[in-house]
């Protein structure tokens, strides 16, 4: 079965890309895996406090996918996969993709802030013609109707 992937982070643009793979995969009869990456820890010679940060970061991680989750299986009929993994968001993503064959599209929310669409879409977006899956990007301020009539 082939997949979307989306990324779930603190960004307001997750929300329209959740929607947007869980629409997409709804209509198309895919399925959606959802990738979580926590990022390496700074201060490494506090074992004890690292590794308390690192499961409330998964408590956190896996609080969100329950919301996300439940809308998808309740409104789209989509049950999805969560994947969490550890270290730099752009070498995870890429590697999930890569250990996933399943994996068809890869879908990131843009930002609407002046600074930029956010760091992973313009690092993927840069370097899109050497990813091993198509992109998605959806817009972060797209209302919920226009996903819905677009998917």
């Amino acid at each position: 079965m082939r997949k979307f992937l989306v990324v779930l982070d603190d960004t307001r643009e997750c929300l329209n890309a959740m929607r947007y793979a869980a629409m997409r995969a709804a209509h198309t009869g895919a399925g959606v895996t959802i990738l979580s990456v926590i990022p390496p820890e700074e201060y490494q010679h506090w074992i004890g406090v690292s590794e308390i940060m690192r499961q409330e970061a998964r408590e956190r991680i896996e609080a969100h996918f329950e919301v996300f989750a439940k809308w998808m299986r309740d409104r789209q009929g989509v049950n999805p996969d969560l994947v969490i993994r550890e270290g730099e968001p752009l070498t995870e993503i890429l590697d999930a993709i890569r250990d996933n064959p399943q994996i068809g599209v890869l879908v990131l929310g843009a930002g609407t802030e002046k600074s930029g669409p956010g760091p992973l879409v313009t690092q993927l977006s840069r370097n899109s013609g050497n990813l091993p899956c198509p992109l998605t990007i959806v817009p972060g301020d797209m209302s919920k109707e226009r996903l819905e009539k677009i998917t």
